[in-house]
């Protein structure tokens, strides 16, 4: 997705998909479009399906993904919206990002499918690949001199904070994922209730 694209898609969903996305809604904080500023008739519909492209767009993920991640939060114990953040929040692509090897949620997705990285000493490529409990994430060795990874060494892509279920060591590109976050662990901006009511039409 373009550059432009993604600040579109930013604006018309009321969340900044990358540093360059926010910095331009910070200068215009209104949907795209001429009708942007107008007030605008919210159905119930309408709030379910935004938020359910808020959930896809800040994953980067199609609806086949999102809606089999669902199928799979719905056979689980536990309420089902804040399943499913957690199991989307268990993907490879999701913990390079938060782990601070990576600056948006695109670039993480390039960098694992390019075989960047190891889990447990093994390489994987696969963005959804899904975290357990206790597995390791390193940036391969012949990566790590890489300019993108040099840069995330010196903490130039981390949060203010790591979440509290990873464990990051960005001079050493290695992270640990502690546990499955609960849902107000999470950084992720979405009613995930409205998302269930979507889906369980």
């Amino acid at each position: 997705m373009q550059a432009k694209a993604k600040v579109k898609l930013s604006r018309s969903l009321g969340i900044a998909l990358t540093p360059k996305a926010a910095k331009y809604m910070e200068r215009r904080p209104y949907p795209p479009g001429q009708h942007g500023r107008g007030r605008k008739k919210e159905s119930d519909y309408k709030n379910q399906l935004v938020e359910k492209q808020r959930l896809r767009a800040q994953y980067n993920i199609s609806e086949r993904q999102l809606r089999n991640a669902y199928a799979e939060a719905v056979r689980k114990p536990g309420k089902t919206g804040e399943v499913l953040v957690g199991l989307l929040e268990s993907r490879l692509d999701a913990f390079v990002l938060r782990a601070g090897f990576a600056r948006t949620i695109y670039q993480a997705r390039q960098f694992v499918n390019h075989g960047h990285f190891t889990v447990n000493g093994r390489k994987v490529d696969i963005a959804s690949y899904r975290l357990k409990a206790g597995d390791f994430v390193q940036v391969r060795k012949k990566s790590r001199e890489t300019t993108p990874f040099q840069l995330a060494a010196a903490g130039a892509w981390a949060g203010e904070t790591t979440p509290a279920y990873i464990e990051s060591h960005l001079e050493g590109l290695i992270a640990r994922f502690l546990s499955v976050p609960e849902r107000k662990q999470i950084p992720v901006i979405c009613d995930e209730q409205l998302i269930v009511e979507y889906y369980s039409k």
